[in-house]
């Protein structure tokens, strides 16, 4: 081993950990008010005046499917491109679900533009972008802009560089809504990035400098990927937490954002979740999986996490997750068959592509929840 690779092997060793940290506390500083009125408003657009920020697209609950996938951030190839290793498993995901006949949202941040030029994204990543183009060919994409590819919406040479791209013209959206009937009643999702309302990722200059001039050479030198599975599985982000509190006080509408990179279904992560079903076992008198999940649980406490108190939800908050975690999984959100499924696409022992189903629910189960309103926004105390 070279002396280089022995220092930067010391410093990864030392400052990794420490780093990843201050980077998830100080890469988004959401404020609630903020947030939810961005929210809010963009909605409000979108209701107002389709098409000219977002679209409504009218479907059938039993025909029409969706597969939203978010956060690529495909870069150059080079030691801070976080998507290098889960391009396969990309690729894959996106030929099955042109196989299968889906229509494809890509929820933003799918380039990473902050940390480098569009001329050396597009030239490492023809094929992501001919796979995404095969969904054009059927009018079956969506492509919503994020923070890290805010380009697309206010670069005045974005249209261009989108059609040299993709062959033909492209329409950048701020969001979209999903309009449905299910059991005579309207059940809507709304699909956005996620970054409204972010002081550090709405626009704002600071956060690009940082991350183009600083963050990114960091991570390139040590090979820094801060989006490990392992924090995934923990308590939301506060910046997911505000945005279910949107969600619970909307009526007939499911939320569905990217942005954080953590995957969220029905309104919990894996390790809300586990809580959860621990209490259903203990209830249930089943020692054997309560044991099971406590064990669960325990790893999860290993690595920082601690028990909480979770008196109720409402399961009206969705998240993506992202498609660069650093051992080359990608998560999404499917809306399929009448059920909606939160999905992983992972590499098998022989290194082939796979889809897992992490967790599913019918809409109609989901929209009996809405409409009884078991639990009322004001009862909600989730913890952040």
């Amino acid at each position: 081993m070279s002396l280089s690779n022995m220092v930067r092997r010391l410093l990864q060793t030392l400052f990794s950990k420490t780093l990843i940290r201050l980077a998830d506390k100080y890469s988004s500083r959401p404020d609630k008010q903020r947030v939810h009125t961005a929210l809010s408003e963009l909605y409000r657009l979108l209701l107002d005046k389709p098409g000219k920020r977002g679209v409504i697209i009218p479907y059938d609950l039993s025909k029409d499917k969706f597969i939203i996938l978010s956060d690529q951030h495909k870069g150059t190839r080079d030691a801070s491109d976080d998507f290098v290793l889960a391009e396969k498993n990309y690729l894959a995901a996106l030929a099955y679900y042109n196989e299968q006949q889906y229509h494809y949202i890509n929820l933003g941040d799918s380039e990473e533009l902050w940390e480098n030029r569009l001329a050396g994204v597009k030239r490492h990543n023809r094929a992501t972008f001919a796979a995404e183009r095969l969904f054009l060919e059927r009018s079956a994409f969506i492509k919503v802009f994020g923070n890290h590819d805010l380009y697309w919406d206010n670069d005045p040479l974005a249209a261009i560089n989108l059609k040299l791209i993709y062959k033909v013209p492209v329409k950048i959206y701020e969001g979209v809504i999903l309009q449905t009937e299910v059991n005579g009643q309207p059940l809507s999702l709304f699909l956005t990035h996620g970054h409204q309302g972010d002081l550090h990722s709405d626009g704002n200059w600071f956060s690009k400098w940082f991350v183009a001039n600083v963050w990114g050479l960091v991570q390139a030198y040590l090979r820094i990927n801060p989006n490990t599975p392992a924090a995934n599985d923990h308590l939301k982000t506060l910046h997911n937490q505000i945005m279910y509190d949107w969600s619970s006080c909307q009526q007939n509408l499911l939320l569905v954002t990217g942005h954080t990179h953590q995957p969220v279904f029905q309104s919990l992560t894996h390790l809300e979740r586990l809580y959860i079903d621990l209490e259903k076992a203990r209830e249930a008198g089943d020692d054997e999986r309560v044991k099971s999940l406590r064990n669960q649980i325990k790893v999860l406490n290993a690595k920082g996490e601690s028990q909480f108190n979770f008196p109720g939800y409402q399961p009206t908050y969705f998240n993506t997750g992202c498609c660069c975690f650093d051992d080359g999984d990608i998560t999404g959100i499917e809306i399929a068959e009448g059920f909606i499924r939160l999905i992983k696409w992972e590499y098998n022992a022989h290194g082939v592509s796979e889809r897992i189903v992490l967790d599913e629910a019918r809409l109609e189960d989901i929209a009996k929840t809405l409409s009884a309103n078991v639990i009322r926004p004001a009862e909600i105390q989730t913890p952040l």
